[in-house]
């Protein structure tokens, strides 16, 4: 039976770390097959997620079965893009991570200080996961409208985030109805094109937008561009959570490697996303805390040539110069023409009390 429609929170944690607005993104390495069916990849990946200064690495938990049908029938062959040529119950066998690895990789997150959590394709990959603790859950863009395994995970009690690629908007309204009347709270939006690799010119990040807009929830992005420019963007227009695929090296190959950063690109974008979230404070104008730290000297006038007592002021014996005393610049259309009160020296600040304004 659905529970009582919860509200969704505009921030939650996951292991600690919070996510929302005010936080800077929560970055997840994303795993995928990379891994190339060797256990010790798969762990040195964490290893270098932790030290690019990834916030979580994600792997995907399924078998091919959980996916697909053994079946040759021509609906099951990929014919155009990266996996052209491959059979779908092949590559997802070629590219899942095996169950019996998952408690070597928790461990090892945890050794680490790194958050290792992972993607179910069906209730008996929750119900792994739920045996290790993961801390949160993340919906593929393919599962978004499959509410049996949305409501497993909803059963979890933990946060979930899912990617929303190739949904459209009455479907991204259901799914978070579905999500609300499942008790669940704590969600977060991907913006996501599921294109591998997506072309930069339709990552439509205007999405992120829309989807801030109109739902009151963490939104991000799960990347498949092939460098770091639109988690950049992403950021930019507010984005907390960014996912991207990576490889250690797309030389060695792997069934994501055409489309995985390297770790090297992996570093520079932990770092560059964080920066521009710290770039988006405001607005705020006047006097800035850097600022108040900084020689500023904003235009006033001084004295060009000793000015007697009651001789008219004007161009030819003051001058707005860069200075943090004197008559502000804008002001003089009322200083030309007063006269001076009083006798100003050459190289004085032209003062209010020292004129007789018109």
């Amino acid at each position: 039976m659905s529970m009582k429609p919860t509200p969704p929170r505009s921030s939650f944690a996951i292991a600690g770390r919070e996510i929302g607005e005010g936080h800077a993104p929560y970055v997840i390495a994303e795993v995928s097959g990379n891994h190339n069916k060797a256990l010790d990849r798969a762990l040195k990946m964490i290893e270098v997620a932790k030290a690019c200064g990834a916030d979580a690495v994600k792997f995907q938990t399924y078998t091919a079965d959980s996916l697909t049908l053994p079946s040759d029938r021509p609906e099951f062959q990929i014919t155009t893009g990266t996996w052209a040529g491959w059979n779908l119950h092949k590559l997802y066998q070629e590219a899942a991570t095996p169950y019996d690895w998952f408690p070597a990789l928790f461990a090892h997150g945890e050794k680490l200080g790194l958050t290792v959590f992972s993607s179910p394709f069906d209730n008996d990959a929750v119900d792994l996961l739920e045996g290790l603790n993961a801390p949160a859950y993340k919906i593929a863009s393919n599962e978004f409208t499959d509410w049996p395994l949305i409501r497993r995970t909803a059963q979890t009690g933990r946060p979930v985030i899912l990617s929303t690629g190739t949904a459209g908007l009455d479907e991204i309204d259901d799914t978070v109805a579905f999500l609300e009347s499942e008790g669940v709270s704590e969600f977060a939006l991907l913006h996501c094109v599921s294109a591998y690799p997506a072309p930069i010119d339709s990552a439509h990040m205007r999405n992120v937008t829309a989807l801030r807009e109109r739902f009151p929830v963490p939104v991000g992005f799960s990347d498949h561009t092939l460098d770091i420019t639109a988690p950049i963007v992403a950021t930019a227009l507010g984005a907390t959570i960014i996912e991207k695929h990576f490889v250690l090296d797309r030389s060695e190959g792997g069934p994501d490697s055409s489309f995985a950063i390297e770790p090297t690109e992996l570093k520079r974008l932990c770092e560059t996303v964080r920066d521009a979230h710290a770039a988006t404070g405001g607005p705020q104008f006047g006097m800035k805390d850097a600022e108040t730290k900084s020689p500023i000297y904003r235009r006033h006038f001084y004295a060009t040539r000793d000015i007697a007592q009651g001789e008219e002021i004007g161009p030819d014996n003051v001058k707005a110069i860069r200075a943090r005393q004197g008559i502000a610049a804008r002001e003089f259309e009322t200083l030309f023409g007063s006269t001076a009160r009083q006798d100003i020296a050459a190289h004085e600040p032209v003062i209010w009390e020292a004129i007789h304004a018109r």
